[in-house]
């Protein structure tokens, strides 16, 4: 099979990533709303899901971001409510405002345009009694670590410097690398002012988040892939939509209108809008699985799905802490939710590199944690299989809410499959190397970022000396 250059892969790739195309032209007071509300809800996040200070959040989550809201977020301060933990932003000169308020264990919530303080003690709660996470223990990896050879050592210690300078794209900001097999952390290094506890936004690794999520229900035959979504507002026998399998949304292949750019959800993302109102609104504009489209909405839609399963919310929430995240010591991951307590796992998890290599490990022993299966036992085989519809030939391939690395990349092996987020989120596993291998990042928009192909690679190559 014909090579693919990296030059062409990697413009494929930030094309695929690219955060530039808005759904439609705003007012102006609209555009400040959605600025309020970024800075509400990344600093309410940051606050106390990451417990980082202010002048980092500037710099690390403020920075580098959406052209649309990144002049305005500069422009607005945020007030920080440590007592009661909310965030107020105001705009358009005080007489507007946005809030952004934090739960245990579901992080903040952004409350819709035009709510007040009033509006917090109305959010559901349901982990209000929740003890709060303390360090990470490190489990499942021994305390010993894995010894390597001086020559690997060396070589991977070279690799892991590099990838917190520009070595691997110009507009990269690391923050976090981690490389573990199930029995130990073979590399780990973070950012100053970083720790394993330091959480962070996954943005579109969310989505594979999401699908493990999926597969617990699938598990407890909550959820069967290929029948039809069967949401209530797709009900009527005159809607086409109701043909829409759970495996067409995992496959990012619904077939519905998500506009030009099917990434680009900012109502929801921080309009303080809800997944009911937008994800579950769309038209089909193709038959279900003819086309690959990659699209916010499907795993909106996806979760969706599984909510409309439990009788009540409180179910419904708890369901991933209880069925996957408690069970395999994931403490410090908070899924955060709209103001209707549908979870936004498109993109919307604050999570350690720490849980996210968890995660890779409990996909690496074919679901089982503790010797309890907590996905099928064929889900890695699931989610790594190509789905019939597939992106453009130059980028990776796709499988059920996770990116595949395939024969197109000859330089890994073709077993590897990666969740891949904005500003350089990356949650690589390799099977047949038992290997996970974990990059955060507040890579910068517009420019070349993070290029997880390559480092992979010399991750790779430096373990086999």
């Amino acid at each position: 099979m014909r090579r693919t250059s990296m030059t062409t892969l990697s413009s494929a790739l930030l094309a695929l990533s690219a955060l530039q195309i808005s759904n439609a032209a705003e007012t102006e007071t609209t555009e400040n709303a959605y600025a309020a509300g970024y800075l509400a809800g990344f600093t309410c996040s940051a606050v106390f899901n990451g417990n980082k200070e202010v002048s980092a959040i500037r710099r690390d989550e403020l920075t580098g971001i959406y052209p649309l809201v990144a002049d305005k977020v500069q422009q607005m301060e945020p007030e920080i409510n440590r007592d009661h933990r909310y965030v107020r932003v105001t705009y358009d000169e005080g007489q507007r405002a946005r809030i952004s308020v934090w739960r245990p264990k579901l992080g903040c919530v952004d409350l819709p345009v035009g709510a007040s303080i009033n509006a917090i003690a109305k959010v559901a709660n349901p982990f209000a009694d929740a003890v709060a996470s303390s360090g990470d223990d490190g489990a499942p990896w021994a305390e010993r670590p894995l010894r390597l050879n001086d020559e690997q050592q060396q070589a991977l210690t070279a690799v892991i410097d590099r990838a917190f300078g520009k070595a691997y794209g110009s507009g990269a900001r690391t923050s976090a690398v981690l490389v573990v097999s199930p029995e130990h952390i073979i590399a780990e290094k973070y950012q100053p002012g970083f720790t394993p506890e330091t959480a962070q936004r996954t943005w579109s690794v969310a989505k594979s988040i999401g699908a493990s999520v999926i597969g617990a229900a699938v598990q407890q035959r909550l959820l069967e892939v290929d029948e039809p979504a069967g949401l209530e507002n797709w009900s009527h026998e005159l809607d086409p939509r109701r043909a829409i399998t759970l495996e067409n949304l995992l496959h990012m292949a619904s077939g519905l209108d998500s506009n030009k750019a099917g990434n680009r959800t900012d109502r929801v993302y921080m309009g303080g809008g809800l997944v009911s109102d937008t994800a579950t609104e769309s038209a089909l504009e193709v038959t279900p699985g003819e086309r690959w489209k990659y699209a916010n909405n499907d795993t909106l839609l996806a979760l969706r799905t599984l909510r409309e399963r439990f009788a009540t919310l409180d179910d419904y929430l708890r369901f991933p802490y209880a069925q996957l995240l408690d069970k395999v010591g994931m403490e410090h991951t908070f899924l955060e939710t709209d103001w209707q307590g549908d979870f936004i796992l498109s993109s919307q998890v604050w999570t350690t590199a720490r849980d996210l290599a968890r995660l890779g490990v409990l996909h690496l022993n074919n679901g089982v944690w503790n010797g309890e299966q907590i996905l099928p036992a064929d889900w890695l085989n699931y989610i790594s299989s190509p789905a019939p519809a597939q992106p453009p030939t130059a980028a990776p391939g796709y499988g059920a809410q996770w990116w595949l690395y395939n024969e197109r990349f000859p330089e890994l092996p073709n077993d590897t499959i990666a969740a891949r987020g904005n500003r350089g989120q990356f949650l690589v596993i390799i099977p047949s190397r038992n290997l996970v291998i974990v990059r955060r990042g507040y890579d910068i928009a517009g420019e070349p970022g993070f290029n997880e192909h390559d480092f992979t690679r010399d991750v790779l190559r430096a373990l086999a000396l």
